[in-house]
């Protein structure tokens, strides 16, 4: 099976159009046509639907697509064992991150990572959906949330520790709560889908669920309202850190501790080999974050 055949049809899973997976490889659009033509020749079953404007994957193209970057992620680890070809990371790794988390914490650091490894360049996708990695062409993915999906490989980045915070004005003008149960006579800004905010104290678990003032779906947004004064809301420690540090939130209910199954994860899919460029990612994350991240050390 011809491996430029593999990656070329690996491209197009992810950018659904042969022009554009053809020239990421160096390919004009009747040389890229034919090489999936081959495959599909050779696999005896048609990968592709393919119209005027969009090329998708068949029920036997998305079946095959996992298969094939298994295959990549062989070749690429058998060749650096061999210190065949350039012993550095090289190749194009595909990214999906949070937005916020991806803007504050990822992209900042990409010039020194760039720099580690010159062989490398990047597609940096940066969304809150949730995406598919297989189906997305992705190699990895930067993830805040708990993990449901048993075939996705994980490592643990970073803690994703999670606090009440306020502005000093708004608690000026409405007063502090003494008690996750006074969050109740207070404006709250809510993240859409953490509408039930789980204390713990002394062993005890309960659950409050504030009426929000506000809701919003992102992470930033959400911050910045309370920056505004706007109510009190749940907040990442990586995303409230430099708001705590100089003084524009504070953080309220001390004594009470916000329960969370969320960390922040790298994942990927494959689980037989990993690719030397995504083992460089997650080595240089993890290195760079450390068992307690910069934004814990307030």
């Amino acid at each position: 099976m011809n491996i430029d055949h593999l990656k070329l049809f690996v491209r197009l899973a992810n950018t659904h159009n042969i022009s554009s997976a053809g020239k990421e490889l160096g390919l004009s659009p009747a040389v890229a046509s034919s090489y999936l033509n081959k495959l599909e020749l050779e696999l005896g079953t048609r990968l592709l639907n393919r119209t005027t404007r969009k090329v998708s994957l068949t029920e036997q193209g998305q079946a095959f697509l996992p298969h094939a970057l298994d295959v990549l992620d062989q070749v690429e680890a058998a060749r650096a064992s061999v210190g065949v070809g350039k012993k550095t990371p090289q190749g194009t790794l595909r990214i999906a991150a949070p937005a916020s988390f991806g803007r504050m914490h990822i992209q900042p650091a990409l010039k020194a990572f760039l720099e580690k490894f010159p062989d490398l360049t990047l597609d940096l996708r940066l969304s809150d959906t949730m995406v598919n990695l297989v189906e997305g062409g992705f190699d990895i993915a930067i993830r805040n949330a708990a993990l449901h999906d048993s075939t996705l490989i994980a490592r643990k980045l970073a803690p994703d520790t999670r606090i009440l915070v306020a502005s000093p004005d708004y608690l000026k003008n409405h007063g502090e709560p003494e008690s996750p149960e006074d969050l109740t006579d207070h404006w709250c800004v809510n993240l859409i889908g953490l509408e039930n905010w789980v204390f713990s104290d002394n062993g005890k678990s309960y659950s409050v669920r504030p009426t929000a003032r506000l809701r919003v779906d992102d992470g930033q947004a959400m911050r910045d309202a309370c920056i505004d004064g706007l109510g009190i809301s749940v907040c990442s420690t990586w995303i409230a850190y430099q708001a705590l540090e100089n003084g524009e939130l504070v953080q309220v209910l001390k004594d009470y501790q916000l329960t969370s199954d969320t960390d922040i994860w790298a994942v990927y899919p494959s689980a037989r080999l990993l690719a030397p460029k995504v083992r460089a990612f997650i080595d240089f994350f993890a290195e760079r974050f450390g068992e307690k991240p910069y934004w814990d050390k307030i």
